[in-house]
């Protein structure tokens, strides 16, 4: 029941923060310097084909009822067309959508992968070669941004070496590349913290009684200072979960993934405004789902929260 209690208060605490996404994404469109209709049909449209697509995208109406008339859409799921593709915006959208929670969640998965094996033995070896070896490669993860990794990648693993897929997307292949270039810095800022975290739950007092009362050293570590130190990790991977949302653009670009973030720099390049408005709306609420259910988990994970 607490749980249940707490769940629902955060969601209440949601309801603002997804209106005020949904009122900065409408209001992106008004935001654009200059007419954007005459910067989507161009210099040399004819008046009345302005006036036509004005009309049509209900930018000569009052502010205050384009703004209903963006959420009444927007609640019954329709985001509007999209002048250059000749297609609703929500179609394009959840075409899209799949593919881009494919990629991140296989970057955030390789990143806990490598993350929590790693800062485990980091901490278990504090000073000793495991450490400053582990030390190194998060440096080097975090040095290498991913425009600059993943054209490397292709270069070494796709056309030298030919193991993998250039890009486009398919089976497990093509996948495995976009989600290394992603989470490649996610996993060195994680490993960081989970040996932080690690090294200070592992000189707890609980620690000491746990080994003193003759439990191995596996359940010590494993059982008991892990499941603690996860728990700061939880938020930090609830935060990085929108890095990696925006990260997806730079990544989508770079091996042609079709997801969100290459569509939404289709949508930039055409000056499709109705579909960049579906696009950064879709990546918003997505990261507004992801901080709650961050902290749901860390209600469950955390009973001192819970109390």
């Amino acid at each position: 029941m607490r749980i249940l209690r707490a769940l629902l208060f955060r969601l209440v605490y949601t309801v603002p923060v997804v209106w005020l996404v949904v009122s900065i994404v409408f209001l992106l469109i008004h935001l654009v310097p200059g007419d954007p209709i005459e910067q989507m049909l161009g210099e040399g449209a004819r008046p009345s084909d302005i006036v036509a697509l004005r009309h049509t995208y209900g930018l000569d109406a009052p502010l205050g009822q384009q703004y209903l008339h963006y959420w009444r859409g927007a609640l019954q799921g329709d985001l509007g067309h999209s002048l250059r593709l000749n297609d609703s915006v929500t179609h394009l959208v959840l075409m899209r959508y799949p593919y881009t929670i494919e990629l991140t969640a296989a970057a955030l998965a390789l990143a806990l992968l490598l993350a929590i094996p790693g800062g485990v033995a980091a901490a278990l070896h504090r000073g000793r070669w495991q450490d400053q070896t582990l030390g190194v490669v998060s440096l080097l993860g975090l040095s290498f941004p991913g425009f600059a990794m993943g054209p490397i990648l292709i270069l070494l693993v796709s056309i030298k070496l030919g193991w993998l897929p250039v890009s486009g997307a398919g089976d497990i292949t093509h996948l495995i590349l976009p989600a290394v270039t992603m989470g490649a810095a996610l996993a060195a800022i994680l490993t960081r913290m989970v040996r932080t975290a690690m090294l200070e739950e592992l000189g707890q007092d609980y620690i000491r009684t746990a080994r003193a009362k003759g439990l191995s050293e596996r359940t010590v570590v494993y059982k008991h200072a892990l499941h603690n130190a996860l728990i700061p990790v939880i938020t930090l991977v609830g935060l990085q979960f929108g890095a990696l949302l925006a990260g997806a653009i730079v990544t989508e670009t770079i091996f042609s993934w079709p997801g969100i973030g290459r569509l939404t720099v289709s949508a930039i390049s055409n000056r499709d405004y109705s579909l960049l408005q579906g696009c950064i709306l879709a990546v918003g609420l997505t990261y507004v789902l992801v901080n709650l259910a961050t902290d749901v988990l860390y209600l469950v994970v955390n009973p001192r929260i819970r109390g």
